[in-house]
Protein backbone atom coordinates (compact mmCIF):
# COMPACT_ATOMS: atom_id res chain seq x y z
CA UNK A 1 0.00 0.00 0.00
CA UNK A 2 2.81 2.78 0.81
CA UNK A 3 4.56 1.91 -2.40
CA UNK A 4 1.36 2.46 -4.32
CA UNK A 5 1.46 6.10 -2.56
CA UNK A 6 4.71 6.71 -3.54
CA UNK A 7 4.38 5.96 -7.26
CA UNK A 8 1.14 8.18 -6.95
CA UNK A 9 2.96 10.72 -5.66
CA UNK A 10 5.57 11.11 -7.30
CA UNK A 11 3.58 10.37 -10.51
CA UNK A 12 1.72 13.72 -9.26
CA UNK A 13 4.79 15.20 -8.95
CA UNK A 14 6.24 14.55 -12.40
CA UNK A 15 2.63 15.74 -14.00
CA UNK A 16 3.28 18.97 -11.78
CA UNK A 17 7.12 19.42 -13.17
CA UNK A 18 5.54 18.98 -16.78
CA UNK A 19 3.15 21.22 -16.33
CA UNK A 20 5.54 24.10 -14.81
CA UNK A 21 7.89 23.20 -17.79
CA UNK A 22 5.09 23.51 -20.26
CA UNK A 23 4.04 27.18 -18.98
CA UNK A 24 7.81 28.48 -19.26
CA UNK A 25 8.00 27.06 -22.71
CA UNK A 26 5.12 28.93 -23.43
CA UNK A 27 6.33 32.52 -22.03
CA UNK A 28 9.32 31.86 -24.38
CA UNK A 29 7.35 31.00 -27.29
CA UNK A 30 5.33 34.18 -26.85
CA UNK A 31 8.98 35.93 -26.53
CA UNK A 32 10.08 34.27 -29.92
CA UNK A 33 6.54 35.06 -31.45
CA UNK A 34 7.40 38.95 -30.89
CA UNK A 35 11.13 38.48 -31.82
CA UNK A 36 9.82 36.50 -34.92
CA UNK A 37 7.35 39.62 -35.86
CA UNK A 38 10.60 42.10 -35.82
CA UNK A 39 12.33 39.90 -38.00
CA UNK A 40 9.83 39.46 -40.46
CA UNK A 41 8.88 43.07 -40.80
CA UNK A 42 12.42 43.80 -40.91
CA UNK A 43 12.81 41.66 -43.89
CA UNK A 44 9.94 42.58 -46.00
CA UNK A 45 11.50 46.14 -45.58
CA UNK A 46 14.04 44.70 -47.33
CA UNK A 47 12.25 43.05 -49.87
CA UNK A 48 12.42 39.45 -48.61
CA UNK A 49 10.38 37.77 -46.00
CA UNK A 50 12.07 35.67 -43.02
CA UNK A 51 9.70 33.00 -41.96
CA UNK A 52 10.93 32.16 -38.09
CA UNK A 53 9.34 29.08 -36.78
CA UNK A 54 9.60 27.86 -32.86
CA UNK A 55 10.17 24.28 -32.25
CA UNK A 56 10.60 23.56 -35.70
CA UNK A 57 11.82 19.27 -35.94
CA UNK A 58 14.31 17.87 -38.26
CA UNK A 59 12.67 19.99 -41.76
CA UNK A 60 11.31 17.71 -44.35
CA UNK A 61 9.54 17.72 -47.73
CA UNK A 62 6.52 17.58 -49.39
CA UNK A 63 5.75 13.79 -50.58
CA UNK A 64 3.35 11.66 -49.15
CA UNK A 65 4.11 8.22 -48.63
CA UNK A 66 6.03 6.18 -45.77
CA UNK A 67 9.52 5.45 -44.67
CA UNK A 68 8.58 3.75 -41.70
CA UNK A 69 9.44 -0.12 -42.29
CA UNK A 70 9.17 -3.20 -39.83
CA UNK A 71 6.35 -4.29 -37.56
CA UNK A 72 4.94 -4.32 -33.78
CA UNK A 73 6.37 -6.89 -31.36
CA UNK A 74 4.46 -7.94 -28.56
CA UNK A 75 6.19 -8.11 -25.42
CA UNK A 76 5.71 -10.66 -21.75
CA UNK A 77 3.88 -7.27 -20.52
CA UNK A 78 1.69 -6.95 -23.80
CA UNK A 79 3.33 -3.69 -24.89
CA UNK A 80 4.05 -3.84 -28.59
CA UNK A 81 6.93 -2.39 -29.72
CA UNK A 82 8.03 -1.36 -33.08
CA UNK A 83 11.13 -3.63 -34.64
CA UNK A 84 12.53 -1.43 -37.44
CA UNK A 85 12.74 2.22 -39.21
CA UNK A 86 10.56 5.17 -38.28
CA UNK A 87 10.87 7.96 -40.57
CA UNK A 88 10.63 11.47 -39.15
CA UNK A 89 10.19 13.84 -42.08
CA UNK A 90 7.77 16.94 -42.30
CA UNK A 91 4.85 15.91 -45.40
CA UNK A 92 1.90 17.88 -46.17
CA UNK A 93 0.46 14.90 -47.76
CA UNK A 94 -1.40 11.62 -46.88
CA UNK A 95 1.07 8.81 -45.18
CA UNK A 96 -0.08 5.19 -45.49
CA UNK A 97 0.82 4.35 -42.64
CA UNK A 98 1.06 0.38 -41.54
CA UNK A 99 -0.76 -0.07 -38.37
CA UNK A 100 -3.58 1.99 -37.24
CA UNK A 101 -3.26 3.86 -34.87
CA UNK A 102 0.08 4.58 -36.53
CA UNK A 103 3.26 4.55 -34.13
CA UNK A 104 5.74 6.96 -35.47
CA UNK A 105 6.65 7.62 -39.05
CA UNK A 106 6.91 10.67 -41.26
CA UNK A 107 4.33 13.45 -40.10
CA UNK A 108 2.77 16.72 -40.50
CA UNK A 109 5.12 19.85 -39.38
CA UNK A 110 1.71 20.75 -37.20
CA UNK A 111 1.23 18.64 -34.06
CA UNK A 112 -2.32 18.27 -32.44
CA UNK A 113 -2.49 19.78 -29.07
CA UNK A 114 -1.79 17.31 -26.73
CA UNK A 115 -1.39 18.79 -23.04
CA UNK A 116 -4.73 16.46 -21.72
CA UNK A 117 -6.75 17.44 -25.24
CA UNK A 118 -9.96 15.14 -25.52
CA UNK A 119 -11.29 15.12 -29.02
CA UNK A 120 -14.55 13.72 -29.90
CA UNK A 121 -14.38 13.46 -33.71
CA UNK A 122 -11.54 11.62 -35.74
CA UNK A 123 -8.18 13.92 -36.24
CA UNK A 124 -5.43 13.58 -38.70
CA UNK A 125 -3.01 11.06 -38.18
CA UNK A 126 -0.01 12.78 -39.35
CA UNK A 127 -0.57 15.49 -36.98
CA UNK A 128 -1.49 13.17 -33.90
CA UNK A 129 2.09 11.72 -35.16
CA UNK A 130 3.64 14.91 -34.61
CA UNK A 131 2.87 14.53 -31.12
CA UNK A 132 4.02 11.37 -29.83
CA UNK A 133 7.12 12.57 -31.15
CA UNK A 134 7.15 15.06 -28.69
CA UNK A 135 6.56 12.36 -25.70
CA UNK A 136 2.42 12.15 -25.96
CA UNK A 137 0.78 9.55 -25.38
CA UNK A 138 -2.46 9.03 -27.49
CA UNK A 139 -5.34 7.35 -26.09
CA UNK A 140 -8.23 5.75 -28.97
CA UNK A 141 -10.85 3.85 -29.07
CA UNK A 142 -13.38 2.59 -31.54
CA UNK A 143 -16.79 2.04 -32.02
CA UNK A 144 -16.74 -1.17 -29.58
CA UNK A 145 -15.44 0.72 -26.63
CA UNK A 146 -18.10 0.49 -23.47
CA UNK A 147 -19.01 4.53 -22.67
CA UNK A 148 -18.03 3.61 -19.25
CA UNK A 149 -14.70 3.24 -20.62
CA UNK A 150 -14.20 6.35 -22.68
CA UNK A 151 -15.76 8.69 -20.08
CA UNK A 152 -13.32 7.35 -17.16
CA UNK A 153 -10.61 7.66 -20.01
CA UNK A 154 -11.14 10.90 -21.05
CA UNK A 155 -11.42 12.47 -17.68
CA UNK A 156 -7.86 10.68 -16.77
CA UNK A 157 -6.05 12.59 -20.22
CA UNK A 158 -7.89 15.75 -19.25
CA UNK A 159 -5.82 15.62 -15.99
CA UNK A 160 -2.31 14.70 -17.77
CA UNK A 161 0.04 16.36 -19.50
CA UNK A 162 1.43 15.11 -22.79
CA UNK A 163 -1.68 12.91 -23.70
CA UNK A 164 -4.44 13.43 -26.11
CA UNK A 165 -7.57 11.31 -26.70
CA UNK A 166 -9.47 10.65 -29.89
CA UNK A 167 -11.76 8.04 -32.08
CA UNK A 168 -9.82 5.94 -34.57
CA UNK A 169 -12.85 3.97 -36.06
CA UNK A 170 -10.29 1.58 -38.17
CA UNK A 171 -8.26 -0.13 -35.12
CA UNK A 172 -8.82 -3.36 -34.16
CA UNK A 173 -9.27 -3.52 -30.37
CA UNK A 174 -11.61 -1.22 -28.91
CA UNK A 175 -9.23 0.51 -26.51
CA UNK A 176 -5.54 1.08 -27.55
CA UNK A 177 -2.67 3.75 -25.98
CA UNK A 178 0.09 4.18 -28.45
CA UNK A 179 3.77 6.05 -27.96
CA UNK A 180 6.45 7.03 -30.18
CA UNK A 181 7.51 3.36 -31.38
CA UNK A 182 4.69 1.30 -28.68
CA UNK A 183 1.41 0.39 -28.62
CA UNK A 184 -0.85 -1.93 -25.53
CA UNK A 185 -4.33 -2.59 -25.98
CA UNK A 186 -6.27 -2.18 -22.36
CA UNK A 187 -9.66 -3.84 -21.44
CA UNK A 188 -10.94 -1.05 -19.83
CA UNK A 189 -10.48 2.19 -18.06
CA UNK A 190 -9.85 0.18 -14.81
CA UNK A 191 -7.04 -1.99 -16.16
CA UNK A 192 -3.83 -1.30 -14.22
CA UNK A 193 -2.08 -1.33 -17.63
CA UNK A 194 -3.25 2.39 -18.20
CA UNK A 195 -1.27 3.95 -15.56
CA UNK A 196 1.63 1.27 -16.40
CA UNK A 197 1.64 3.22 -19.72
CA UNK A 198 1.21 6.47 -18.75
CA UNK A 199 4.07 6.29 -16.22
CA UNK A 200 6.61 4.76 -18.46
CA UNK A 201 5.87 6.61 -21.91
CA UNK A 202 4.32 10.29 -21.07
CA UNK A 203 7.88 12.28 -22.19
CA UNK A 204 9.13 8.52 -21.64
CA UNK A 205 12.49 7.24 -22.72
CA UNK A 206 11.13 6.56 -26.52
CA UNK A 207 10.91 10.43 -26.92
CA UNK A 208 12.33 11.79 -30.32
CA UNK A 209 12.09 15.68 -29.06
CA UNK A 210 11.74 15.76 -24.99
CA UNK A 211 10.38 18.59 -23.70
CA UNK A 212 8.80 20.13 -27.46
CA UNK A 213 5.45 21.46 -26.90
CA UNK A 214 2.00 20.11 -26.74
CA UNK A 215 0.37 23.52 -26.79
CA UNK A 216 0.13 25.78 -29.78
CA UNK A 217 -0.43 23.17 -32.39
CA UNK A 218 -3.61 22.55 -34.28
CA UNK A 219 -7.27 21.80 -31.87
CA UNK A 220 -8.99 20.12 -34.26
Amino acid sequence: MGSAKKSSAARTARIEEMRRAEQARERRNRILTIVASAVVVGGLVAGGVVLVRSQSDDGGGTAGGSTSAGKLVTGKDGVRTWKGELGRNHVTKAVDYPVAPPVGGDHNPAWMNCNGDVYTDEINDTNAVHSLEHGAVWVTYNADAEKADVDALAAKVKKTPYTLMSPVDGQKEPLLLTAWGHQRAVTGADDPAVDTFLEKFVQGEQTPEPGAACTNGLSG
